[in-house]
């Protein structure tokens, strides 16, 4: 809670983008440009080929993020690699200038579990982030432009 009050500040932890070197629990300081989530689609397929069921990877991208095609890349191929381990987490503050929403339904198309949230909502997005389905990966979906 402390650092919340150094938000996007010089020399605060938490930045635009997160940064790996002062949040514990970041793997990779990707940013806007797409990575993340085929960072995470390798890092899934690296704890199942280490036997690792178990852990979860959950990668967090913005809307507007998801224009860049590696995204769609390893949306269309998650799915058939069978990596239930992996959820993807979309803020959806609507700043996306190609107009791709609804999300949820786009998602599902490519064979995702999707459940939409109002992103204030912290049980909501509890409970979405905490379920698993055991067929497809998981992506939640958080509307955070209602209910401001």
């Amino acid at each position: 809670m402390s650092w919340l009050d150094a938000f996007l500040a010089h020399g605060g932890r938490l930045g635009s983008h997160p940064d790996r070197l002062l949040v514990p629990g970041i793997e990779a300081s990707t940013g806007s440009l797409g990575h993340g989530l085929p960072m995470a689609v390798g890092i899934a397929l690296a704890l199942r080929a280490k036997g690792s069921s178990e852990p979860r990877v959950y990668v967090l991208c913005g809307d507007a993020e998801l224009n860049e095609g590696s995204n769609w890349e390893a949306i269309l191929l998650t799915p058939s690699l069978g990596l239930t381990n992996l959820t993807l987490l979309v803020i959806d503050n609507h700043s996306s200038s190609v107009g791709m929403a609804p999300w949820d339904v786009r998602l599902e198309a490519f064979g995702w579990r999707c459940h939409l949230v109002d992103g204030h909502d912290h049980s909501a997005l509890e409970m979405a982030l905490s379920s698993h389905d055991r067929v497809a990966p998981t992506a939640v979906v958080a509307d955070i432009q209602n209910g401001e």
